[in-house]
């Protein structure tokens, strides 16, 4: 049954068209992954599903009674509200009365008589029950109640809303950009979560492997339309490759038979011929087809501008400490990172990541041991809350600084030629930036980074918000990048992309350093467990307490469980021993599927035969890879 239905909807925002008579039914089995690039509209659909928005044309049709909940793309503001008075917001009504009580109950001088109408009143509408579940969902999200929201750091702040968003139970639950700022725990969290959610939703996420564990369908909005696939993330791609290859073809044939009438009636008088009549009417019917056909929106093609060479080493800490307020951030850390180095920072929200970027950029001084920074260092530095931009004035005043021309590596650019690399219409670049979706902004704080020579890149998440296809580019010209690249982010795919080790924060203060990418990492046992204690917001002092809830410290585990995780059993052995073949027998297998997928007449069978090989290639794929895994775990631990 439907929940929602769009019939024929359109949606404009002045000359650009974001919905062109699109349709779009969710059912109570919906599990709809939303894609598109930045701009396209995709936070403007979820409004319109949501009813926060209505469509210029068309037609919303919701169910009776429907309960829908939202998770903004945006974070909660920092204020004085209680984590618990924030979260019971999110059940309307009775949220406000569960709020009421909150504060009443926290005040010495709180009005008896007040409190006891509020209470009465909550027991009528089955107040205490849902009180519960606010503290059920703050319990599994791991927050601390009474915390401030003005208190937290941008990875709490999200897991907040998030806990808002699901508290009221919502038969439809609409999610932008959820991954955003939340640590790789919460993610996998969220990722068993939406597993066993029993109500539909729909979400927009720049995550691949998140995609990939949590959708079921794919929609793509595209210059207006809205193209729906069944499957994964993964078959979403082959789909639209096949797809893009067919219409490639069939605009190709269209334009060479275009070319062909239009020599034709180039040729003379006897082209208006009444016999020839029918003809001319075909080519002014192509003529209107070819003018009416949507052109891709071209590629983004910004580029890096490397400074002189930095010195070898680039930054050394020797036994650092880092105390803020009463909470040891880092304890007794030593590391040297080097010219060259791709290094990727991963942790827990709170352990540290950023206060380890302000200390060896020397914005922070450490509480105890030495930072030493290389020489030469021409450092480009972009903080995930987009700090660097002004909301109110446009993209030439941000990133040009106002000027009509910029240097960039050592070449006079026009502004608005600069800003198109990160696909920029012209008629964007005025718009005041607050006005732009997050993923806009997102291009804008990388257009301002890449405007100025650098050998040390730090960019603290900068994957949020941005769309799949920027996303794969800025992975490409980082690889390119022939400085250094110290990143932090929660995108694990990214990460084995682009870094070639880690520094990892478990959130006891400790750094422990590997080699390769996070899956790298999970191969050798590794990840990340648990919840850490909460950081404060980037732009706090570094002297100001944080919050720190003791039901929410990281166990460690002991020495004898370290030591009985490292014994293989007897079963595990044969398993060893048994893995190398198998391993093989699957390799031989793919490449038999390979060698078949590659010959073109493989597609040229039925399209039932063609979609079974595809499958077979994935399944025997997937299993080689576990098989690897595992044999790597054993391997280890033998």
């Amino acid at each position: 049954m439907n929940l929602v239905r769009l019939n024929q909807v359109s949606l404009r925002y002045g000359e650009q068209v974001l919905l062109d008579a699109v349709d779009l039914a969710i059912d109570s089995n919906t599990r709809l992954g939303l894609l598109g690039r930045n701009g396209e509209g995709k936070s403007s659909l979820l409004r319109l599903l949501s009813g926060q928005l209505h469509p210029d044309d068309g037609e919303r049709w919701v169910r009776p009674g429907l309960r829908v909940a939202t998770l903004e793309q945006n974070l909660p503001a920092r204020t004085d509200t209680s984590i618990f008075q924030y979260v019971a917001g999110g059940l309307q009504e009775i949220g406000e009365l569960l709020q009421q009580h909150e504060r009443l109950s926290s005040r010495v001088d709180a009005d008896l008589d007040e409190l006891a109408r509020v209470q009465e009143t909550i027991e009528q509408l089955d107040g205490w029950r849902l009180r519960s579940r606010v503290e059920a969902v703050l319990s599994q999200l791991g927050l601390p109640a009474e915390a401030e929201l003005a208190e937290l750091s941008g990875g709490w702040r999200r897991r907040a809303a998030l806990a808002r968003a699901l508290v009221s139970e919502p038969a439809l639950l609409l999610l932008d950009e959820p991954t955003n700022h939340l640590d790789i725990p919460a993610i996998d969290w969220l990722q068993d979560q939406l597993a066993t959610l029993n109500c539909a939703f729909v979400l927009i996420s720049h995550d691949r492997r998140f995609l990939r564990k949590s959708v079921t369908s794919i929609a793509e909005l595209d210059r207006g339309r809205l193209f729906l696939w069944e499957g994964n993330y993964t078959d979403f791609l082959r789909h639209r490759a096949e797809a893009e290859h067919a219409q490639a073809q069939a605009e190709a044939l269209f334009d060479k038979k275009l070319a062909q009438e239009e020599r034709w009636i180039r040729q003379g008088i006897k082209a208006r011929r009444t016999r020839n009549e029918g003809r001319v009417r075909a080519l002014k019917e192509m003529r209107e087809q070819r003018r009416s056909r949507r052109q891709k929106q071209g590629t983004a093609s910004f580029s890096l501008d490397t400074a002189e060479r930095s010195g070898k080493l680039v930054a050394e800490l020797a036994k650092v400490s880092q105390i803020i307020g009463d909470r040891t951030v880092l304890k007794d850390c030593s590391l040297t990172i080097e010219r060259g180095d791709r290094v990727g920072i991963v942790g827990l929200n709170g352990a540290g990541k950023s206060t380890l970027l302000r200390l060896l950029t020397g914005e922070l001084t450490p509480s105890a041991g030495s930072v030493r920074r290389g020489s030469k260092l021409d450092i480009a530095y972009a903080d995930q809350l987009r700090s660097q931009l002004d909301p109110e004035r446009d993209l030439i005043d941000n990133v040009c600084g106002g000027r009509e021309f910029i240097t960039i590596a050592g070449k006079q650019k026009h502004a608005i030629s600069y800003l198109s690399e990160f696909l920029f219409q012209p008629a964007r670049i005025r718009t005041p930036v607050g006005a732009l979706s997050g993923g806009e902004q997102n291009r804008a704080v990388l257009a301002k980074l890449f405007s100025q020579p650098s050998n040390l890149l730090i960019l603290d998440e900068p994957t949020n918000d941005l769309d799949v296809e920027t996303l794969e580019l800025l992975e490409e010209r980082l690889m390119e990048f022939t400085g250094t690249v110290l990143l932090v982010s929660h995108d694990r795919e990214f990460l084995d992309n682009v870094v070639t080790s880690l520094l990892t924060l478990p959130g006891d203060g400790s750094i422990d350093e590997q080699a390769g990418g996070y899956s790298d990492w999970e191969a050798r046992g590794g990840g990340l467990r648990g919840s850490a204690p909460t950081e404060v917001a980037s732009d706090k002092r570094a002297n100001e307490p944080s919050v720190t809830p003791a039901s929410i410290q990281p166990k460690k585990a002991s020495a004898e469980e370290n030591a009985e995780k490292k014994k293989l059993s007897y079963k595990e052995k044969l398993e060893l021993d048994a893995l190398p073949a198998q391993i093989q027998t699957l390799e031989d297998e793919q490449t038999k599927l390979n060698a078949m997928i590659e010959n073109p007449a493989f597609y040229e069978q039925d399209p039932g035969e063609v979609k079974t090989g595809l499958e077979a290639l994935t399944e025997v794929t997937e299993q080689l890879e576990s098989a690897i895994e595992r044999w790597m775990d054993l391997e280890e631990r033998a």
